[in-house]
């Protein structure tokens, strides 16, 4: 075991003597490497920033609720043919509680943007969102203090509201904001809560700049009939497909549909995100893969080539070796290891380089952390591909004849 350990080490010492002093040679060697786990380190991290960043996203929307809608989340159909759709009637929420067989509650909503001040202060460009009361039955949303507004204050065109969490911080940084009036589309408002915090849905729309009226509310003050309008439903989560399809029936019949004509509203669920996002994340993932098998054979190829000239530059210090009594194994190993440090030197600044990339992302993008398998998976990676590379030129160096080697010249 010593001895193995004293070969070792002194192989080690020769490879990185033998790399010091061709420095710049060593450093363009290991580009294609740094390159590729970069690449690969990444592209790890950022898929899996990205699934979390979607797992986050899915639970706004809810497994369990399905949203009847005009336009359709997955496309699928010409956007003229939508276009002309007629749009929801928000009166139909209640037949299709009560003739659906899976909704086991039935929410209307409306939205459209508004700009909202208190005093001095404006928030601009928020989201209003006007829902009816039992909104919190089919939604992930939360008060964080205050209260919901209740049905009767729904039915009888109460003005009052719940500012988003960053709506809230805008317009009341150093005061209390409950029981406060603020000011939106000529109306004055009631603040009765807070929501709590939610971030980005899907890293873009803001979920925190948003407020909520009480659904009558809006259908008064906003008499546009523009806007987002959606019934959310709520079905048992072991039967969404069948909710799907009982709601598509429900609908159908409510809107006088003949068997032939297509459905001229959509049924929409979380699931039409999950396949288009599967679609996108198989297709980076693929790139990601190419890009990354080009740069580590790219690297690969260039540190064999250079295993073999390093090779035949010491053909004489290896012949030198073998009259001294090295034996095969050892000069293989002196040459496996030059390139195993080599690839290695390159895969821990390749990693580096990726967790500063990260990092970038991490704070100024989406979530995304590399985690320590990446990194191990990474310098594994660097390491089999130094093996790889140097195993021929080693075999190579360890085959020579030392008397021929020590006549070269």
């Amino acid at each position: 075991m010593k001895h193995r350990r004293y070969f070792f080490n002194e192989n080690l010492k020769i490879a990185l003597a033998e790399l010091w002093a061709n420095k710049m040679r060593s450093l363009l060697t290991a580009t294609g490497i740094v390159i590729g786990i970069i690449a690969v380190t990444l592209m790890s991290t950022l898929i899996a920033g990205v699934d979390g960043l979607f797992e986050q996203s899915m639970k706004f929307l809810g497994k369990d609720v399905v949203y009847i809608e005009k336009w359709p989340w997955g496309g699928g159909e010409e956007w003229w043919t939508i276009r002309n759709r007629p749009e929801i009637d928000m009166d139909l929420a209640d037949k299709i509680a009560e003739w659906s067989d899976y909704a086991l509650s039935v929410a209307k909503e409306r939205g459209r943007g508004a700009d909202l001040t208190y005093k001095e202060m404006k928030s601009e460009g928020i989201f209003v969102n006007g829902v009816t009361a039992n909104y919190l039955d089919v939604s992930t949303v939360e008060v964080e203090y205050g209260r919901w507004f209740t049905e009767p204050e729904d039915r009888t065109y109460s003005q009052v509201i719940l500012l988003g969490y960053e709506v809230a911080k805008a317009l009341f940084p150093n005061e209390d904001p409950l029981d406060k009036e603020v000011h939106m589309g000529g109306q004055r408002y009631l603040v009765i809560g807070i929501l709590a915090q939610m971030g980005k849905f899907m890293g873009l729309q803001n979920m925190d700049t948003r407020v909520v009226i009480p659904f009558n509310t809006f259908e008064k003050n906003f008499h546009s009939r523009w806007g987002m309008r959606r019934i959310a439903v709520k079905v048992p989560p072991d039967h969404v497909d069948e909710a799907i399809e009982d709601l598509r029936g429900v609908m159908r019949i409510l809107r006088q549909q003949k068997p032939d004509e297509p459905d001229n509203f959509a049924v929409n669920q979380q699931q039409a995100f999950e396949q288009q996002y599967a679609m996108i994340k198989y297709s980076i993932g693929g790139v990601g893969l190419v890009i990354t098998a080009l740069s580590l054979l790219v690297g690969g190829i260039g540190i064999a080539n250079i295993m073999f000239v390093s090779v035949k530059e010491r053909t004489r210090e290896i012949g030198v070796r073998k009259a001294l009594g090295a034996k095969k194994r050892h000069i293989k190993g002196q040459f496996l290891i030059e390139a195993v440090v080599i690839t290695g030197v390159a895969g821990v600044v390749g990693l580096l380089i990726a967790a500063g990339l990260s990092w970038v992302v991490n704070e100024f993008v989406f979530p995304a952390r590399m985690s320590f398998f990446v990194a191990f998976m990474a310098i594994a990676l660097s390491v089999i591909v130094g093996v790889v590379a140097g195993w021929t030129p080693a075999r190579q160096a360890a085959n020579l004849d030392p008397i021929e080697s020590l006549r070269y010249e």
